[in-house]
């Protein structure tokens, strides 16, 4: 786990960076969740991750925007290649300027998009837009998932289960905040 930005950056008059991602504002009727995935992008991992490790699957509507004074938790969701880190990179940016309301932001996952080691360039690409994230886990690519096997607490790797335990973690230590 990697730790950079924790906030964004106040007074910054930052664009917006093309194709961000869109805001919502999720069903208050309900209790919000401890953390939304938001994906970056399509195919990121969000719903298996969401059904591995609890939280809540945002889907394609992007950032949940809650009224003044409720702090939706958020991880974004993000495969390794090279679009993925893209995407990525934009929701950081839309993130540090400010521009997605008052979220906490606890970091970005990235989920291996191949077997075997990331290539330099895209390790390097990843350790720039970690450093403008408050943290960053990363998963490896699990064959067991992309045979079919569906997602579960019981059934994810331990090295991976320790994301969640880290969220937790995240999400009780903030105080006066609501959810």
């Amino acid at each position: 786990m990697q730790r950079s930005a924790s906030v964004p950056v106040r007074g910054l008059v930052a664009p917006i960076p093309a194709g961000g991602l869109p805001m919502w504002e999720p069903d208050l009727s309900q209790d919000a969740p401890p953390w939304w995935w938001v994906p970056c992008h399509g195919g990121s991992g969000a719903t298996t991750l969401a059904a591995a490790l609890g939280g809540a699957d945002a889907g394609p509507r992007g950032w949940p925007r809650y009224p003044q004074g409720i702090r939706p938790g958020v991880v974004l969701v993000a495969r390794t290649h090279a679009a993925g880190l893209q995407s990525a990179q934009r929701a950081a940016r839309q993130w540090a300027s400010g521009a997605v309301g008052d979220v906490r932001l606890f970091g970005l996952v990235a989920v291996a998009d191949a077997p075997g080691k990331l290539p330099r360039q895209l390790q390097q690409w990843l350790k720039l837009v970690a450093g403008g994230l408050p943290h960053v886990w990363t998963v490896p690519w699990h064959e067991p998932w992309r045979l079919g096997e569906p997602p579960s607490p019981e059934s994810t790797p331990r090295h991976v289960a320790k994301i969640a335990r880290d969220l937790q973690s995240a999400a009780e230590h903030v105080e006066g905040d609501a959810r």
